[in-house]
């Protein structure tokens, strides 16, 4: 394969194939492959000229490397490609704007000015129409009254010209507005939707775990406790309290028993259930996300809800100034020059274009937002609780080491836990199942039906004897296990640095599983910025021990901790907090933090813990790097600066076009030109990224062109 390198800079490289043009199929092929190449940060893809500028870091020579290997007929490649792009919308509207341009000075300057007068009486019957409606249907004085008052009084008075600008330039506004909704809408939800999901497949006795597209109509999958639902099917086997709120905005679980149809995105709260899949296909995970951002959008921020509000209030203010102008003045341009201008538009365009646009340039920083209210409850909020592990310790802890008791061999007790544990994916069960894998340990399923006890632990029965794992609360207290004779001792001495997991067989403690959470590397560093950002009260809750507990809470320096707590504990703590006044954030990855995630004004679950976790939550960050939190922070301040921003640029900016419309300056006409274009402006402006584009920045320092004369790179076999 050849390319053809057009223009080159430190982190940026243009080139193109030997081709005149893409399809929009091969642009998106092209496009994803370079995605996928190591250190590629960003591409662009011009399917016109068969260009592509690519955005890296690292090395050069990989990079071209990469690029020389790509064909458009690779299988694997193809697979990169989602099933919707965004391409053939932006390229729809592009053509849609240039033939409205053409067609309105076509009929400007060609048309006889007979013909032009009757277009103008049927054009503005659409306006006419929508108006109506407004007033005797929806019974509102809105913006639309007030563009049909000012195109039928030019028209009334003669002056087409006026009538046919205004209608040109407010149908621009209307394309402009649904292209950028639209757009905004489709970037974020794809930049959600490139995740896989995989589902365990019940394969005669066994069960196995295989990705969600290998799945077909009939198979049986099972669906545990915490964990959400891939595909539609019926119930088949088990009892169980799902949470349906994602399809019905219905927070109560629905019981869902044999016979019972589940849905793709519900979450199984108590019970586990054996599912017979009737929809492969199902509802798309991109058509899912789809309809969350649309529901997003009614989750609008206080702000943003006032700002909208206010400026419908404006309308039957505006048409009081029009009455009063032409009373006092007796001067009809004056008076409709004020018609020309609405506060409405501006704010009704902007404002869900930048909450939307602030929530795909959260998923830029792998950051998944699920409203606009949420991101605001970020900006307001002074108090933040995180839950330890997985969040302030690295969400993958390891195992330390693995205790027997009984006579028990060390070994096969790390094969029963992993067993059992790996049905219910946390940090904890992670790492056992890691540790099993590390030791080449294979655990096919040996036990009958695994039972979750939320915050406690695990029991299942294995050859005729109950085993059960978890907390020193769960297995000896709960279950009333022992410890085997002679061996408290032994107990005893087990280090406390450590968390411990114990698993019991036949009611005997046969194994204590020590695991190691390391703090992560960047907590310190992230608490310290975010006290700088605005929160005044950290506070750090954990299940663990207070030895535990103390000890990670002055590493990290958060301002309080709460040790041996239980869910309720957590959820509690939230509450009080909120009826004392204050704005609180919850941070946590566990089924046990869904109470407390849920009472948050914004709950941040990781990415990758409990699904319920997720599901619940309001925000997910991503499990690897807890700067996001600074990050969301600030995107969250910077959103809602721009937001005020908008909404006092609007109002100064079109009270002067109707202060300069009442001396004369402005003809009506050229205050609806400008009233337009400042509108389109602050729609796009607000479409751009709240937070500075640092690579942007050091690239402009570092500008100096590498080779700017076109050159050939191929393969040695091309």
């Amino acid at each position: 394969m050849k390319i053809i390198i057009k223009h080159e800079i430190p982190g940026r490289i243009r080139f193109s194939m030997p081709s005149k043009r893409y399809t929009f199929e091969q642009a998106d092929i092209l496009q994803y492959y370079l995605l996928s190449l190591p250190g590629v940060e960003k591409v662009i893809v011009y399917e016109r000229s068969a260009d592509a500028v690519v955005y890296y870091k690292g090395d050069r020579q990989k990079l071209l490397s990469g690029i020389l290997k790509f064909s458009f007929e690779d299988d694997n490649t193809l697979a990169l490609v989602p099933e919707h792009t965004g391409r053939a919308l932006m390229v729809e509207y592009k053509e849609k704007l240039i033939f409205r341009v053409i067609r309105h000075y076509v009929m400007r300057f060609i048309l006889p000015s007979p013909i032009r007068m009757v277009l103008a009486y049927i054009r503005a019957s659409r306006f006419v129409l929508r108006a109506l409606k407004s007033l005797f249907i929806d019974r509102r004085l809105e913006v639309s009254v007030l563009d049909a008052t000012a195109i039928v009084v030019s028209i009334l008075r003669g002056d087409y010209t006026t009538a046919n600008s205004v209608m040109f330039l407010l149908g621009i506004g209307d394309l402009l507005e649904e292209w950028t909704h639209k757009k905004s809408v489709e970037d974020l939800a794809q930049s959600m939707s490139l995740k896989a999901d995989k589902v365990w497949l019940k394969n005669n006795n066994t069960e196995v775990l295989l990705p969600i597209g290998q799945i077909q109509e009939g198979d049986i999958i099972s669906v545990r406790v915490g964990n959400v639902i891939p595909l539609d099917g019926i119930v088949v086997g088990g009892v169980s309290m799902v949470n349906q709120a994602s399809l019905t905005g219905e927070g109560i679980p629905v019981k869902k028993d044999q016979g019972a149809y589940v849905y793709a995105g519900t979450v199984v709260e108590e019970g586990d259930l054996m599912i017979e899949v009737k929809k492969a296909s199902g509802s798309t995970r991109y058509e899912k996300i789809i309809k969350m951002i649309e529901e997003s959008e009614q989750l609008k921020s206080g702000v943003e809800s006032r700002a909208e509000h206010l400026a419908d209030g404006l309308v039957p203010y505006s048409f009081l100034g029009t009455m009063l102008t032409f009373l006092l003045t007796r001067n009809a341009t004056k008076a409709i020059s004020i018609l020309m201008v609405d506060f409405s538009c501006a704010l009704k365009l902007s404002m869900p274009v930048a909450v939307l646009s602030a929530m795909r340039e959260c998923q830029d920083h792998h950051i998944t937002v699920k409203g606009g209210k949420f991101l605001e409850a970020v900006s307001d909020a002074d108090t933040l609780v995180f839950d330890k592990t997985g969040t302030l310790t690295k969400a993958v802890p390891t195992v330390v080491d693995v205790i027997p008791f009984g006579g028990g061999d060390r070994d096969e007790m790390l094969r029963i836990a992993a067993c059992l544990e790996e049905h219910y994916p946390h940090s904890i069960a992670n790492a056992v199942v890691a540790e099993a894998e590390k030791k080449g340990l294979v655990h096919e399923e040996m036990h009958k039906e695994v039972e979750y006890v939320v915050a406690h632990g695990i029991a299942s029965t294995i050859e005729g004897s109950k085993v059960v794992i978890g907390s020193w609360h769960f297995v000896f207290e709960d279950e009333n296990c022992i410890v085997p004779e002679d061996e408290q001792d032994k107990l005893d001495n087990i280090s406390k640095e450590y968390s411990r997991l114990f698993m019991a067989i036949g009611g005997k403690l046969a194994a204590v599983i020590c695991l190691e959470d390391p703090l992560r590397e960047e907590a310190p560093d992230v608490i310290s910025k975010l006290h700088d950002v605005g929160f005044n009260n950290i506070v750090m809750m954990t299940g663990d021990s207070k030895h535990t507990a103390r000890n990670v809470a002055h590493k990290v320096g958060v301002d309080s901790f709460y040790a041996e707590v239980l869910p309720e504990d957590k959820a509690n703590f939230v509450r009080k907090a909120k009826e004392g006044g204050h704005k609180v954030v919850m941070i946590g990855d566990g089924i046990n933090d869904s109470p407390a995630l849920s009472e948050a004004d914004a709950g941040i679950a990781i990415s990758e813990g409990a699904h319920l976790a997720r599901e619940i939550a309001d925000i997910t960050i991503s499990e690897n790097d807890l700067y996001q939190l600074v990050t969301l922070k600030q995107i969250s301040d910077n959103l809602m600066n721009r937001i005020r921003f908008n909404y006092r640029f609007v109002i100064g900016f079109n009270l002067g076009l109707i202060g300069l419309g009442l001396m004369g300056v402005l003809a009506p006409a050229t205050s609806a030109l400008l009233h337009n274009s400042s509108t389109i402006v602050l729609g796009l402006h607000s479409m751009t990224n709240v937070l500075p584009d640092k690579e942007k920045e050091k690239r402009a320092v570092s500008n100096e062109c590498v080779d700017c004369d076109n050159y050939i790179i191929e393969t040695a076999t091309n």
